[in-house]
């Protein structure tokens, strides 16, 4: 009997009718949801217009989706290309399997379309959303719990997570717990989300620096927890393909981060790319009378203009003071 351990859910997919709930999925809309929010907030805060975020948003999400799952399926061949592989459920994203470097690549794609179309810079809109985004990873990451996939060796730790027989690999099947890496990856990734918050605040990044430290903290675990899973994948040498990706970008984001506050320091003075400023909106007259003198003001004649005292206009007063003349009463002092 295992005194401590953390079990695996009973079952990811949920029926409403017959239309299937699938943990897997509920877990990434959840974290689009809060990558979004985050993002329109920290958006605002740099000057940028509400909206913009949702707008790039759905080019870069569909072009991220797909970016995942090409890496994941390049880089598992064996799955979907192999003997026993089956090359149409490379299309079952919900069965698991996206690759984040391939959702990195190709969602940049399609924010760097979404902001060229709204007219801003994409390394303000990148700084931006980086901690959403990252927000986003630590949410999905428990989809892999709910499939019980992508867990990593062995443990008798306290913490270790139940795996059901079916689900282990053939070595493993006589282990029943293993490291719980979507929970390692989930709580690295909440940590990197505050370090990049709180490093922005008091540094001002800008020019893509938030962006890139959020990819070096995000590589720097990545490379730990990638070498504890077991799950099938493509070995390079002594590493598996994604560890080797990762200390690539880790190197260039750092790199990005050196060269970057030496040659732009500070923030952008604009979030529009430039001649794409909206135009200034035009002073509106806040006298609810305005309308109406308006309108009662003859074609190519002046407006009265107020004199301060009640009762009219300078030239309504003249008017005036020339009919009492008229009629032989006095005309009032000037003042």
């Amino acid at each position: 009997m295992l005194l401590a351990s953390i079990p695996s859910p009973e079952q990811g997919i949920w029926y409403l009718g017959p239309v299937p709930l699938r943990a897997y999925a509920l877990c990434i809309v959840a974290g689009v949801v809060v990558a979004l929010w985050l993002g329109e907030r920290r958006w605002a805060g740099r000057g940028g217009q509400p909206g913009v975020v949702y707008d790039v948003a759905v080019w870069a999400i569909p072009f991220g989706l797909v970016g995942a799952r090409l890496y994941h399926v390049v880089t598992t061949p064996d799955l979907y290309f192999g003997d026993d592989g089956s090359l149409v459920s490379a299309l079952y994203v919900w069965q698991g399997g996206l690759g984040i470097w391939g959702a990195v690549a190709l969602g940049a794609l399609g924010a760097w379309i979404g902001c060229r179309r709204a007219g801003v810079r994409l390394p303000v809109f990148a700084d931006a959303v980086a901690p959403g985004i990252v927000l986003a990873q630590a949410i999905g990451r428990w989809g892999n719990w709910f499939n019980q996939e992508l867990f990593g060796r062995p443990t008798d730790l306290a913490w270790g997570l139940e795996i059901d027989l079916e689900n282990r690999p053939v070595e493993f099947a006589e282990f029943a717990t293993f490291h719980p890496t979507f929970l390692y990856e989930s709580l690295w990734n909440v940590g990197v989300a505050v370090a990049v918050i709180w490093i922005d605040r008091r540094r001002r990044l800008g020019h893509g620096r938030a962006f890139a430290l959020y990819v070096a903290l995000y590589t720097l675990g990545r490379v730990w927890i990638e070498d504890l899973r077991i799950d099938e994948a493509l070995q390079v040498g002594p590493f598996r393909l994604n560890v080797w990706t990762s200390l690539a970008v880790l190197v260039l984001a750092v790199g990005y981060l050196a060269v970057s506050a030496r040659l732009r320091p500070g923030r952008e003075e604009s979030v529009w790319l430039p001649g794409r400023e909206p135009a200034p909106e035009e002073p509106t007259d806040s006298d609810p009378d305005s309308d109406s003198d308006s309108d009662s003001d003859e074609p190519g004649q002046p407006r009265d203009v107020p004199t301060g005292r009640a009762g009219g206009s300078r030239e309504s007063l003249t008017r005036r003071e020339t009919d009492e003349t008229a009629a032989g009463s006095p005309p009032p002092p000037e003042r």
